[in-house]
């Protein structure tokens, strides 16, 4: 399996970007392609000792795609960009997934008009495991469609069921509604008309869900338009980190608490073990003919590494051809 790397999509980019190839391929063993300076990704393996075998393929462009550009111009502006032309070695099928740091729009953007989408879904919607006292669960959308309807709502629940069974073994996954309620008349118009498509659908619905449950672990996934899911997502993740500064100023507060911080170190490594973005790798595009992964911006080689083994897992699965067997 090859798996293309936009080596200067995110903020980390290029080296932890290159570095995290190089670690999946010498765990996975993966085939990487790699999109962008090609002078500059030979100097950084050359400087790093990173031995890639002869499988390793470059794609070379100067140009990059930035957070700040018009996501739109990955479609003609830069079409030719690391971005872009990873994009290209997807569609072309010399590449069998994708992965990428860079901007969210221009991903969401590439995956819907490039990539192209599965027949018969609406709008394609990023996805991803978040921890939870008992595992984890899917929240989906993230943020890739702000403003949603209905039918869009009951699609993004049918790929996150069909991904769930597939890529995390899940046998019947229990799908909830964000909402700020549990009642089934709660929420806007949306919301109200999502829950009775939901509760007619070919999955396990269990109803609404409130926020503050969502970490609980109540259900497999949770689903909601992509301006909520950032939101929620973003909360999660610097509550998270709040929660980590808190409990690391309290061990060195004093002697006594550097004592017991020593007795407890393994148990709150752990801790952050399980609440660490980077473990989980990166966000499935699901909705698209073929496996994109959207890894976080500030992603590192680990979470470049994680992103990949994602990628690869998605693939291997077969993902996409579920997704529109069960649309069917």
């Amino acid at each position: 399996m090859r798996v293309v790397v936009d080596a200067f999509g995110g903020d980390n980019a290029p080296f932890e970007i290159i570095k995290g190839a190089y670690l999946a391929h010498k765990d996975f063993k993966t085939e990487i392609t790699l999109s962008g300076d090609k002078e500059v990704i030979e100097k950084i393996i050359a400087e790093n000792n990173f031995c890639f075998d002869d499988s390793l393929l470059i794609v070379d462009t100067k140009d990059v795609i930035s957070m700040h550009d018009d996501p739109t111009s990955i479609l003609k502006a830069h079409i030719n960009s690391s971005m872009g032309l990873a994009f290209k070695e997807l569609i072309e099928e010399r590449a069998d997934a994708f992965v990428s740091a860079g901007s969210t729009g221009a991903i969401v953007v590439g995956g819907t008009l490039l990539v192209k989408r599965i027949k018969g879904i609406k709008r394609p919607a990023l996805g991803s495991m978040l921890p939870s006292p008992d595992g984890k669960y899917f929240l989906m959308d993230m943020g890739a469609n702000s403003d949603c309807r209905p039918e869009m709502l009951l699609q993004f629940a049918i790929m996150a069921d069909a991904y769930l069974k597939q890529v995390e073994g899940i046998e019947n996954p229990k799908i909830g509604l964000l909402n700020i309620g549990t009642e089934e008349t709660k929420g806007d118009q949306l919301h109200i008309e999502a829950y009775n498509l939901l509760k007619n659908a070919p999955i396990n619905f269990v109803g609404n869900v409130e926020s503050r449950e969502m970490p609980k672990g109540v259900c497999d996934a949770v689903i909601t338009d992509g301006f909520s899911g950032n939101i929620a997502l973003k909360l999660i993740e610097g509550t998270s980190m709040t929660l980590l500064k808190l409990i690391k100023n309290i061990f060195y507060k004093n002697i006594k608490n550097k004592l017991a911080a020593l007795m407890l170190k393994k148990d709150v490594y752990s801790l952050k073990s399980l609440m660490d973005s980077s473990e989980i790798g990166g966000a499935p595009l699901l909705g698209v003919k073929k496996p994109v992964i959207k890894a976080h911006g500030s992603s590192d080689a680990k979470a470049i590494k994680n992103a990949i083994k994602q990628a690869i897992t998605f693939t291997e699965n077969k993902v996409v051809d579920l997704i529109a067997e069960n649309l069917e």
